[in-house]
């Protein structure tokens, strides 16, 4: 998959909020090797959590991803509180961008300070549900940026980025071809694929089976 700067904006461009929404299939069980799961793509791993926790779970997710939002709104408030913050879960977020408007949420994240991330990840979710990006996508994209700190400058510094593009979409490849992602959420708890947007039971469930 090759995107040059041109043809990334231009698209985005044009393109409305009518997101596609990618279907919790449950997916047959399936382990990767930790090893090479863990190391980091070129713009480095987003990680909450203590680096010594028994369980560790890797996130593969898409920013116009429904189910991807649902989880991030349901499960992920107690995945946090009684999981990570409590030491028994190291979470790793890797985007899996499925559209070129994905693409964008995805690189205004990156950009923004790194303390930022996982508090502007949760802003696009939110504002992804709640109908906030309807319309024409890039307008509503400008705005939604300028409410985490954009100006118009660094917003189009950060869209025009070719390395990081080509870099999100080096991850995303490796992550289809080396770990078998096709769809999100994807989960790897300790290595093994779950996928969809799990329940906080049906998480926690698997967590405990781990520790």
């Amino acid at each position: 998959m090759t995107q040059t700067r041109r043809q990334f904006l231009k698209t985005t461009a044009l393109a409305t909020a009518a997101f596609g929404l990618v279907p919790a299939v449950p997916a047959f069980a399936q382990s990767v090797d930790m090893e090479e799961l863990l190391i980091p793509g070129p713009l480095g791993d987003k990680i909450l959590g203590d680096e010594n926790a028994p369980v560790t779970i890797v996130e593969y997710a898409s920013m116009t991803c429904g189910h991807c939002a649902n989880f991030h709104k349901r499960t992920w408030p107690d995945l946090k509180k009684d999981y990570i913050e409590t030491g028994k879960v190291r979470f790793i977020f890797r985007e899996y961008p499925l559209n070129n408007e994905a693409y964008a949420m995805s690189m205004l994240a990156r950009c923004a300070p790194a303390d930022k991330y996982f508090e502007i990840v949760d802003i696009m979710f939110e504002q992804l549900r709640s109908g906030a990006l309807s319309g024409e996508f890039l307008p509503a994209l400008t705005n939604l940026s300028k409410q985490i700190g954009y100006t118009q400058e660094s917003f189009n510094e950060c869209l025009t980025n070719q390395g990081m593009l080509d870099a999100l979409v080096a991850e995303q490849k490796r992550a289809s071809d080396e770990f078998g992602v096709n769809s999100t959420p994807t989960f790897f708890i300790n290595g093994e694929k779950h996928s969809g947007a799990l329940s906080i039971e049906d998480m926690g469930k698997i967590i405990e089976e781990n520790i």
